[in-house]
């Protein structure tokens, strides 16, 4: 994302000399992606970035997945997973469950109530919806507060760690890329400001405002990366805190962005998904559902036809209002829908003649739709709904 911004103590010039008041030498390090032929920071540290004392195996939650066979619509209902008091002892790294995945996006569910350990992801970018609950988020570039209806996007391989604030849990639901994630680039200018025909622009993103320090000595971070053989973890231990920046400035840096400020696309007649789409990764694309004015035209239909997205999973994660379409089949708040690519779907028996002469919808969904076919991670697996796909029908298979 081509917006700049600086926070601290930079040089007037990028690549020379940067003391402090006692004359030493700060660090400077490139944070950049495609091998410095896209956005970059540069981050202005007391100790060297690169200096570790210790190397060792992190043991990763679940990743194994199982395929969508034989082929069907899922229900899986997320507030199973944590069940109870539970969530006290969980926190947003290392409790996360894994309810969907592919190689290029996993989606996970969690509801924490402790603080995480420092993270951080070298696999892709992140981007966390908060369902409910506040946090702060430490990472080196600054703190960040995010609050419900929150996107908290962290670039990939920032260290950070979430801090639960409040008396009630945090729930979040995390999209981890493959890649990087951004804005989708029909709303941009060749130069990367957000065009007038975008749902949400500059000021609805919110990034560190001031740096933020810490002290410590033999800090663990957790790290999760790639190997030829999938997913792994390591926990690299770092003679200094991470949290030395004195300064940065730059394009890239995690910022949080409010579902509440994306301004809906509404047309006469149903608007296909894309007008949806707040953001975009290798192979997926995000897309949000808010309160809205619907169709308008005298004839119309509001909730959506009948499709086939013969090149997409697509995945709906319910997270507030009533959804229309859903009326009937048990979808509630914390539900994700799962419709496959090789399926026909669309509202529940009764939603489509319901809808004639509706003029809005309380509803709010983030949705991701894949390029290639999602498996069910453990989470998911263990909170579905088995009757949801005979919905349409009214049974199931016969016996």
């Amino acid at each position: 994302m081509a917006y700049y911004r600086r926070v601290g103590d930079v040089p007037p010039k990028r690549h020379t000399q940067h003391r402090s008041e006692g004359g030493g030498l700060y660090y400077e390090e490139l944070m950049g992606e495609e091998g410095f032929s896209s956005d970059s920071a540069l981050l202005y540290h007391r100790h060297l970035p690169s200096a570790i004392v210790d190397s060792r195996v992190w043991q990763l939650p679940e990743q194994a997945t199982t395929p969508n066979h034989p082929l069907r619509p899922r229900h899986l209902r997320l507030p199973e997973l944590f069940p109870g008091e539970g969530w006290r002892d969980a926190d947003v790294v290392t409790g996360r469950r894994l309810v969907l995945g592919n190689a290029d996006v996993r989606l996970s569910y969690v509801v924490a109530g402790r603080d995480s350990p420092l993270y951080r992801n070298a696999t892709g970018d992140e981007v966390v919806y908060v369902e409910s609950g506040e946090a702060v988020v430490e990472t080196v570039f600054g703190a960040l507060r995010a609050r419900e209806g929150d996107y908290v996007v962290l670039p990939m391989a920032t260290t950070h760690r979430w801090l639960p604030r409040g008396d009630q849990p945090l729930r979040a639901y995390a999209i981890e890329a493959n890649s990087h994630v951004g804005p989708p680039k029909r709303y941009l200018s060749r130069y990367g400001q957000f065009l007038e025909h975008s749902p949400y622009c500059e000021r609805d993103l919110h990034g560190p405002g001031e740096p933020l320090t810490a002290e410590g000595t033999d800090v663990e971070v957790l790290v999760k990366h790639r190997t030829s053989r999938g997913l792994v973890g390591t926990v690299l231990v770092y003679p200094h805190h991470p949290f030395d920046v004195v300064g940065w400035d730059g394009c890239l840096y995690p910022y949080t962005m409010s579902i509440h400020d994306f301004e809906p696309i509404t047309g006469r007649v149903h608007q296909p998904p894309p007008v949806h789409q707040v953001f975009e990764g290798h192979n997926f694309v995000v897309c949000n559902f808010v309160p809205r004015k619907v169709d308008y035209h005298p004839l119309s239909i509001p909730v959506p036809y009948y499709h086939s997205n013969v090149d997409s999973d697509e995945i709906m994660f319910y997270c507030g209002g009533d959804y229309e379409a859903r009326k009937g089949s048990g979808i509630a708040q914390g539900s994700v829908s799962v419709h496959p690519g090789g399926y026909a779907h669309g509202p529940q028996p009764g939603a489509y003649e319901r809808s004639v002469g509706v003029d809005y919808f309380d509803e709010l969904a983030v949705m991701v739709d894949t390029f290639r076919p999602l498996e069910l991670g453990e989470g998911g697996l263990a909170c579905e709904d088995s009757a949801y796909a005979w919905t349409w029908a009214g049974r199931g298979p016969a016996q």
